[in-house]
């Protein structure tokens, strides 16, 4: 069976500090790079082994990987992880041209459409005082629901229409070749996967929650249909 493992990333530096992120690149803090390695130790404990992994370009996406895939070396099965570029800059010289090797090496592609949501004018300011100048009702509507957007921002739905054409066709297609996934991304676009995943409608979100750093697997057999969903807790 082919298994397809989400993962939040970790606490940001940010998210320690209680204000709004979206695509602002800010760093795990000490308890996030904690998360990342206990999620680690719970795949190897359980016996995955990881094939691929994609993440967003924001940091805290690509450490929450990075520490999970090679804090415990097991489970990327004796391969080293590269991240696989994407740059049309000419100072890369060609490095991000590398394809890699499947049998040597462990890819991790990095993409835009698994960014976290865009929270416009909401990026950068905390949330606590945010929900005091707009009211406690008004800003869970924007975190929390599925197509109101927070000022200059992004709907849940608006990201939903990034992230599910980006998973359809390069994420799954891994899975249905047989292949175990990691997809270290964020709370928002996870939502979005899951949505698709557990065939949720939008009146289901505002309770969709999901745990930095806590893994959830789902397994597919070898024709590419679902079967089951676990959580490692």
């Amino acid at each position: 069976m082919a298994k397809l493992i989400l993962l939040r990333h970790g606490q940001s530096l940010w998210n320690a500090a209680n204000k709004f992120t979206g695509w602002v690149d800010v760093p795990l803090s000490e308890r996030g790079r904690a998360e990342a390695t206990v999620a680690s130790c719970k795949l190897r404990d359980q016996g995955y082994k990881i094939e691929v992994c994609f993440t967003s370009l924001l940091i805290r996406s690509i450490e929450s990987a990075i520490v999970c895939l090679t804090e415990c070396d097991e489970i990327c099965g004796g391969k080293i992880p590269v991240i696989q570029h994407n740059s049309d800059d000419p100072d890369w010289h060609g490095w991000d041209k590398y394809a890699g090797n499947f049998y040597q090496e462990l890819p991790i592609f990095t993409a835009q459409a698994l960014d976290e949501r865009y929270y416009g004018d909401l990026q950068g300011l905390n949330k606590a005082e945010t929900a005091k100048k707009f009211g406690e009702e008004k800003v869970h509507e924007w975190r929390r629901s599925y197509s109101s957007r927070p000022p200059g921002g992004e709907s849940l739905e608006d990201t939903k229409n990034r992230v599910v054409p980006y998973f359809q066709t390069r994420i799954l297609d891994h899975v249905k070749r047989g292949r175990n996934v990691l997809v270290a991304a964020h709370g928002n676009s996870l939502r979005a996967m899951i949505m698709e995943l557990d065939n949720l409608k939008p009146d289901e979100v505002p309770g969709l929650e999901l745990a930095t750093g806590v893994p959830i697997i789902y397994d597919f057999d070898d024709q590419g249909k679902l079967l089951e969903k676990t959580i490692l807790t």
